[in-house]
């Protein structure tokens, strides 16, 4: 990746890893995003928020530092925080809290992560080893909540009462998402509405918050603000739903799991929710099997009903109407840098195949 860095003529080690991390965003339908654009608007600020994020990870508990260091090194695309910046960006700020913001958002996501990763028994995230996989569930779950009250430590210094109540409010809303998907596992009636709930909460919610504070940060008005955080919903729900399709049409190397996880977990997505809706009576009893069952009747059955129904173009569709909403929500912000950048990521989310 440093050949990037070079060319532009400037290379930093640091900026080269973050480049690792962020390069698979300049890719969309095949023209290339600035390179300069990435390195001024996100590579410097996630350098600081990386920062940010290793101080404020360090605990006198040795297996905390281990955990929460193995999780956060993983390979995420620290989106959210990333969203945080933008946002920001987009409203002209420039000050020092949007860092502490960006990995207060980072560190509820990993937290949700952990906890995640123990409630579906997951050995694999991102190609690797889930930490409850490596240190146990037990460890996983309680370092899970040192995140979250560490978060909290930081809300609290930031000392702005909206900011706070931006945050308090979606980590609620992320745990009644958690337990409303919980109550959905192992259910074929589930029905796209209820599935769709379960995304703006579990998921979209962090994309929200996220944007919020970044339009919050850079005093935007109040109709801006609103915008930006609609932007973030929508865009939050359009990546899970690509999430969703790509564990049927995916790639291992690329998404880091396994085709099928999703089913093996009993989970009715929107591609085996559409496959029932419209398939025969004998494709809908093998998707409602396969769920009831959790996938031990077979993958390949199941991959057979999706395709013939079409269910994975229209999860397809169902994302892009969820992009060009978000696009549309922000389309009336002053032109930037910033808001260009917003916008192709709403793009990508769609676009992606990983």
């Amino acid at each position: 990746m440093s050949f990037i860095w070079k060319l532009c003529g400037h290379y930093n080690a640091e900026l080269d890893t973050l480049a690792a991390r962020f390069l698979p965003w300049q890719l969309f339908s095949g023209t290339f995003v600035s390179i300069e654009r990435i390195k001024s608007l996100i590579a410097q600020d996630m350098v600081a928020v990386d920062a940010v994020i290793r101080e404020k990870l360090y605990s006198d508990v040795e297996l905390i530092r281990q955990v929460s260091e193995y999780i956060i090194n993983s390979g995420g695309k620290r989106l959210r925080p990333a969203l945080v910046i933008l946002s920001a960006g987009a409203f002209g700020y420039s000050g020092k809290y949007q860092y502490n913001l960006a990995a207060i958002v980072e560190f509820i996501h990993t937290a949700t992560l952990l906890h995640d990763d123990v409630v579906d028994a997951s050995e694999l995230r991102r190609s690797k080893a889930t930490a409850n996989a490596l240190f146990g569930n037990a460890a996983s779950v309680l370092v899970g909540d040192f995140l979250y009250s560490r978060a909290f430590q930081m809300m609290v210094e930031v000392d702005n009462m909206r900011v706070m109540r931006v945050l308090a409010d979606a980590t609620n809303t992320i745990a009644e998402g958690e337990v409303l998907q919980l109550l959905n596992v192992h259910d074929p009636d589930v029905d796209e509405e209820n599935y769709l709930r379960v995304i703006r909460y579990k998921t979209a919610k962090l994309f929200e918050a996220a944007t919020r504070l970044g339009a919050i940060l850079g005093n935007a008005p109040s109709a801006e603000e609103e915008a930006m955080a609609v932007y973030g919903m929508h865009l939050g729900t359009a990546f899970q739903l690509t999430d969703d399709m790509l564990d049927y049409s995916g790639d291992y190397q690329e998404t880091g799991k396994n085709l099928g996880d999703d089913l093996a977990e009993g989970k009715p997505t929107l591609p085996l929710i559409y496959a029932m809706r419209t398939g025969s009576s004998a494709q809908a009893a093998i998707i409602r099997n396969a769920i009831e069952q959790g996938g031990e009747g077979g993958f390949q059955p199941v991959l057979d009903v999706i395709q013939q129904t079409g269910a994975l173009d229209y999860a397809r569709q169902r994302a892009q109407t969820e992009s060009d909403i978000a696009s549309r929500m922000i389309s009336l912000l002053p032109d930037s840098d910033y808001k260009e950048c917003l916008l192709q990521l709403s793009t990508f989310a769609v676009a992606r195949n990983y």
